[in-house]
């Protein structure tokens, strides 16, 4: 059982974070600064790699749909896109109401400047982006699918396998590191006691919002049964809740999501599509947190355009974090950095949040991904021409 726990990745963090904040005032500045440099030394390589990154991983999704049940196919993706685009939009609204009732927190001043012991001695160029990278992995992954040979799609599947190994197998067994060096320029910087003491009720914002938006999803799914549909699902947030693992728990959900739809057996056919990729709760988390976090540093909440960008570019990435699983984070904070503008400081407050509220996003992801089962059922009939998919095996891809 202790063993169990020690591979998990939040409490990795938290016992090294707990060992750092006890021993951190008897260390010499030298190794705050080399826990610095080890975490912008990721990032870095994370830069390098997220453009090559996501147009792998939006690709290989894409070419995997191959060119049966063209319509269930666009229709589900569509629907997928759609329904991100909205929970970051309320997200942003959301970040208003709670804006406007949260008092106004001055940030801590710093006497000194705390600095990495050394940086890359080149920086990425503005044309190596995410937006670039999602549009060339549409492009690749629409040509798969539609050729008629398999070179390309031997090249995207390759390219996936490797840069899902190096997130999965390298980056997310560094995130105790990654994290703990931004925590050490909060802690020199005083950030970090402001942290603990002004965001604690932002939580509490969270889960009022990401409770009313799986509400609402109940409610235009399954009407006066939206009760009912909530109870069916429960075990599988319960699951997913301590597992911390939306695709472990997807039977449960197949089984949750099925006792609400007039067809059952779509449930088979859209959960496994959509278990990685229709994240709501993870899109209603980091977004709400992203806007608050902006608006703390800056002084003003980002304009409708900057949030527009951010939105399309985040909502492309959800489509590319769909095979990584423990390495989702390092695709996003490029993102957060690229197009929010965020700073070190503001990546390790996102970083600490995404630790402690993991089991809490999981869980609500897996709920409200059944309960959008059902709103697609709904729209799936109204389309002309639909039929019954057989259910398949998802791909452990």
């Amino acid at each position: 059982m202790v063993i169990s726990l020690l591979k998990q990745r939040g409490i990795q963090v938290i016992l090294l974070l707990t060992f750092y904040l006890l021993v951190a005032s008897s260390l010499p500045l030298a190794v705050h600064q080399g826990f610095y440099t080890v975490s912008l030394f990721i990032k870095d390589l994370l830069v390098w790699m997220l453009p090559i990154t996501v147009s792998f991983f939006i690709a290989h999704t894409v070419c995997t749909f191959e060119r049966k049940a063209p319509l269930f196919i666009l229709a589900i993706v569509i629907f997928e896109a759609i329904s991100n685009f909205s929970s970051v939009w309320y997200a942003y609204g959301g970040g208003h109401v709670a804006a406007s009732f949260l008092p106004s927190i001055d940030l801590p001043a710093t006497n000194y400047d705390f600095s990495p012991l050394w940086r890359l001695p080149f920086s990425k160029p503005s044309w190596w982006s995410a937006d670039k990278g999602s549009f060339l992995g549409l492009v690749l992954g629409f040509a798969a699918a539609f050729s008629k040979k398999g070179i390309l799609k031997t090249f995207i599947y390759q390219g996936k396998e490797r840069a899902q190994w190096a997130l999965t197998r390298i980056f997310s067994r560094l995130i105790p590191l990654f994290v703990l060096g931004f925590v050490a320029r909060m802690h020199q910087t005083k950030l970090l006691q402001h942290v603990m003491a002004h965001y604690g009720v932002l939580l509490l914002w969270l889960v009022v919002l990401i409770a009313l938006y799986i509400a609402i999803l109940f409610v235009l799914g399954s009407g006066r049964r939206a009760l009912q549909a909530m109870k069916n699902l429960f075990p599988a947030g319960a699951i997913s809740f301590t597992s911390g693992c939306s695709l472990s728990t997807m039977p449960w959900t197949m089984e949750g999501a099925s006792k609400n739809l007039n067809n059952p057996q779509l449930a088979r056919a859209v959960i496994p599509a959509t278990t990685n990729i229709q994240q709501i709760g993870d899109c209603i988390t980091n977004t709400f947190l992203c806007f608050l976090i902006f608006r703390q540093f800056f002084g003003y909440s980002p304009d409708i355009m900057t949030w527009m960008q951010f939105s399309v570019v985040f909502v492309l990435a959800r489509f590319a974090t769909a095979a990584v699983m423990g390495g989702a984070i390092f695709i996003m904070l490029p993102i957060y950095e690229a197009y929010l503008s965020f700073n070190p400081e503001m990546i390790a407050i996102i970083l600490a949040f995404n630790v402690v509220l993991d089991p809490l996003v999981t869980s609500s992801n897996v709920v409200a991904n059944g309960a959008l089962c059902r709103i697609f059922e709904k729209v799936w009939m109204r389309l002309p021409g639909t039929r019954t998919l057989e259910a398949k095996e998802p791909s452990r891809g």
